[in-house]
């Protein structure tokens, strides 16, 4: 097995139709679709491409590699934007000729244009699941489609889609966006066939090139004034929510939350409001409510043992906290409670 492979990459079917040709293997075609699974003796996996119009396509890469591989892309006159959204292993970018190697690490994305003096080397590492979907446009093809909205955009994107000839190296890296991340997942897991396929995939390429270009934007803000929530920022807040589920008898305030997660206290409240709808200090409320009320019903704790192991001090605070909950204070819960349970027991 080559552990170098070259490839076209001026159309995506073309990037398809290299590697399979140098692994040996056969690639099937199927209108503007191609595939191939990687052969056993090299890893296991498979790697898809889909053409659109004006020079637009996307890879859906999904392998498992026995040795290293890199892929390196000959260096032409023209030079298609690439947008590398990694969902696995990190997986390693150099510009051919220079010494810089750039890591793209789990979740992260990657705005990736090389020149005709400095092709792309990316290297796919050995024995670790691979997994990346990239959007690939052909801008000389794309400017078509673009050029009366050219002179409105903003000036830093206007330069990335006006170096048709991919004239200037471009590299710029970030962690992509629950939005992206959904669209991925629908293209991906899409059962549709024949013509609602291709333009069902063609439209979800165009609304992840959308939310893309507004997270690019948003990346050049200061961390702390972005409004785009990162797919990777999502995971910290998912986990954010695990450790007050688990810990509510000895709850951290929301600043050690947030460093134990790695996010600042901004973030993680607009992340909680955004996901949850509600606040830090409401999730841990209601957390501690939900988790009084499977107490009453499912032990037999008293109340000022069940305040205390919720993690409240104050029993008066929790009865509170309860009632506007649900309409009624603790102990008048927990004597329903037990009432309904007299009845039965007297039934039985």
């Amino acid at each position: 097995m080559k552990n170098k492979i070259e490839i076209r990459d001026l159309d995506v079917r073309d990037v398809v139709k290299d590697i399979a040709d140098t692994l040996g293997t056969a690639y099937e075609e199927d209108n503007n679709e191609m595939c191939f699974d990687i052969p056993e003796e090299i890893g296991k996996g498979y790697v898809k491409a889909v053409s659109f119009s004006h020079g637009v396509g996307i890879i859906d890469l999904d392998i498992h590699l026995k040795k290293e591989v890199h892929l390196l892309t000959n260096q032409s006159s023209v030079q298609p934007l690439k947008i590398i959204f990694n969902r696995e292993s990190s997986i390693e970018h150099r510009f051919e000729g220079k010494s810089k190697i750039r890591e793209i690490r789990h979740l992260e994305s990657a705005i990736l244009s090389c020149n005709s003096k400095h092709g792309h080397t990316i290297t796919l590492p050995a024995n670790q699941p691979i997994c990346f979907f990239s959007l690939e446009i052909n801008r000389k093809l794309f400017e078509e489609k673009i050029e009366d909205f050219l002179p409105d955009m903003n000036p830093e994107l206007e330069g990335l889609f006006r170096d048709v000839n991919g004239i200037n190296l471009f590299f710029h890296k970030g962690h992509y966006t629950l939005d992206i991340a959904k669209c991925i997942e629908q293209c991906i897991d899409s059962e549709l066939v024949g013509f609602t396929r291709s333009v069902f995939l063609e439209g979800k390429a165009y609304e992840i090139l959308a939310h893309h270009l507004r997270q690019y934007l948003d990346d050049l803000t200061d961390p702390d004034k972005r409004k785009i929530l990162r797919q990777a920022t999502v995971e910290k807040i998912e986990k954010a929510a695990n450790i007050i589920e688990e810990e509510l008898e000895s709850m951290d305030n929301i600043i050690a939350l947030a460093r134990r997660v790695g996010l600042n206290q901004n973030t993680l409240q607009n992340g909680f409001k955004h996901l949850y709808g509600m606040s830090v200090n409401q999730y841990i409320r209601n957390a501690r409510i939900e988790m009084a009320k499977n107490l009453m019903e499912n032990t037999d704790l008293n109340i000022t043992e069940i305040t205390y192991k919720i993690g409240i001090n104050s029993r008066s605070y929790f009865s509170k906290l309860f009632k506007n909950r649900y309409a009624m204070t603790p102990t008048q819960y927990l004597q329903k409670l037990r009432g309904n349970r007299n009845k039965t027991a007297k039934i039985a």
